[in-house]
């Protein structure tokens, strides 16, 4: 190999590094909305879904891909969402369309006992007479192995009679998805059946550190949160306002045949700093027709009190980001985002984002993961989700993309350092903040050299490589104007050998540096 052939592929290997390590999944059969879940106990083993009919199985932590058709005696009508239990065994959740019932007339839930290679005909649950039932979510308790399930019951779907109403129902499965309880209500404001703002959805179910089951939905009292601490049989009195979410869900994005920014559910057990929270992801225009952002909000007294929204896109105001979803990684405590977004362009020209919060919501680093931007056409409908799953510092997000008049599914593979790195060295801290760490490797000391513009509290902390918080050398102190030098000892942190990352905070901004202890 000639040294400009070695530099060549030294350039490549580091540009892709940078921005994302993508692999198509499927770009058969119209796939779109679609959901993905990793075996937290063997996470080689990845399981997705895709609309209407499409499953998918990886066997290489989602380096290479298996697909097939799912049927079932009930009809597969999409809106797939994928769980796994603490046995290995995958569920895939979906809509109906019998040949001898209504259209969307019951939640049908599948199993799968080989690692999402062949599915049981199902079971459900949901019927009742012609309602249409929609939009669910599923969460498994990894104590009990009990499934519960929520979704959107339809007293006439798309109905403009104020006759009709939509409700938030409930329903759990205590013997791995054989059988369910009758579902039961837990809304107290119904919406109406238009399928727009005023409609309640977006039921995403979550567990608690004690069994508990939280759930969030938007609708026209904005996004309301209910808990049940007796398994499903009780709920709260009244529900809890989240926020009331300007704007409502259901808007307008160019190029998007029909956007929405339903709330996603999700709670801390990892046993870390900020165990027990519970956290609560969307999308709205807020700030205007043309500027969509993505926000969080979290509860640490089990939801009864919730702060302000907090924006997870680290932009400029003015640009769309769309479609998110959100995860725990249950180890590290870390929150995973993965969203769409233009902050990149003045047209639809929409780039795939990631991003990360290592510290209980606080502060954000976002990382674009797609390694070219699609075009979105209105004229072809793009699903109204994307999805993630992490365990153990193990990132994979699925998305849809558009390109040359065909839609495909896609993840990303790109390790976490390197995903970290690369969002601290493009993170949008930019000019206005400049860190390097040296020298590097170290033994007995090194340094943490800074540049900031402005006065500010500045947090210095530092991860083991299985992203573990292992020290705090700087918790807010308060640096002025110019440049900064900081020293560490790794023996005073009972730093061991091994490799780190070190994130510098201020005012929002992140940038990371990896460094190694020999």
């Amino acid at each position: 190999m000639t040294r400009y052939s070695i530099m060549l592929v030294a350039l490549w290997a580091l540009t892709n590094a940078l921005m994302g390590q993508n692999v198509l999944i499927s770009n058969t059969n119209y796939p779109e909305e679609p959901s993905i879940k990793l075996n937290p106990k063997n996470p080689a083993i990845i399981v997705a879904g895709a609309n209407l009919n499409n499953y998918y199985y990886s066997v290489d932590t989602g380096r290479t891909w298996n697909q097939g058709i799912l049927t079932s005696p009930y009809g597969v009508w999409g809106d797939p969402v994928i769980d796994v239990d603490t046995l290995g065994n995958f569920y895939f959740f979906h809509l109906s369309n019998p040949s001898s019932g209504s259209w969307i007339d019951r939640i049908v839930c599948q199993k799968s006992v080989n690692n999402g290679q062949s599915w049981s005909p199902g079971t459900y649950t949901g019927l009742n007479g012609t309602k249409a039932q929609d939009k669910h979510w599923s969460v498994v308790d990894r104590k009990t192995n009990i499934i519960y399930v929520t979704w959107t019951q339809f007293d006439a779907y798309g109905s403009n009679n104020p006759a009709d109403s939509s409700l938030i129902l409930f329903s759990k499965s205590t013997d791995g998805g054989e059988t369910w309880t009758s579902p039961i209500r837990i809304n107290k404001k119904a919406g109406d059946c238009i399928d727009s703002d005023n409609t309640v959805e977006g039921a995403v179910p979550a567990v608690g550190p004690n069994g508990e089951v939280y759930v969030a939905w938007a609708g026209p009292a904005g996004i309301r949160f209910d808990r049940s601490t007796d398994g499903g049989a009780t709920w709260l009195d009244e529900d809890i306002l989240i926020d009331p979410m300007p704007g409502g869900w259901d808007y307008e994005i160019p190029g998007i045949s029909r956007c929405n920014g339903l709330p996603v559910t999700k709670c801390d057990l990892s046993g870390g700093p900020h165990h027990g929270t519970i956290y609560v992801n969307w999308t709205d225009q807020r700030n205007g027709s043309g500027d969509t952002d993505v926000w969080l909000a979290k509860s640490t007294d089990g939801g009864f009190t919730w702060t302000a929204p907090i924006r997870v896109n680290d932009d400029a105001p003015g640009k769309h980001q769309f479609f998110t979803w959100m995860d725990v990684d249950q180890v590290t405590g870390w929150l995973w985002f993965v969203f769409y977004d233009r902050r990149n362009y003045n047209d639809n020209r929409t780039d795939v984002y990631l991003a990360v919060s290592m510290d209980g919501g606080e502060t954000f680093i976002n990382r674009k993961i797609s390694e070219s931007p699609f075009l979105p056409n209105s004229g072809i409908f793009f699903g109204d989700y994307t999805n993630i799953s992490v365990h153990n510092n193990i990132v994979r997000p699925i998305w849809t993309r558009l390109h040359g008049g065909q839609l495909s599914v896609w993840t990303d593979i790109t390790p976490v350092d390197q995903i970290l790195t690369g969002m601290g060295e493009n993170s949008s801290a930019g000019e206005d903040m400049e860190v390097v760490a040296y020298p590097n490797p170290t033994s007995e000391k090194f340094y943490v050299s800074f540049k900031i513009h402005a006065s500010a509290q500045v947090t210095l902390k530092i991860y083991d490589s299985n992203g573990r918080l292992v020290a705090t050398p700087l918790d807010g102190k308060v640096y002025d104007y110019g440049k900064h030098v900081f020293e560490i000892k790794p023996a005073q942190y009972n730093l061991t050998s091994g490799n780190y990352l070190c994130t510098l905070s201020y005012e929002g901004k992140t940038i990371s540096r990896k460094f190694t202890v020999n």
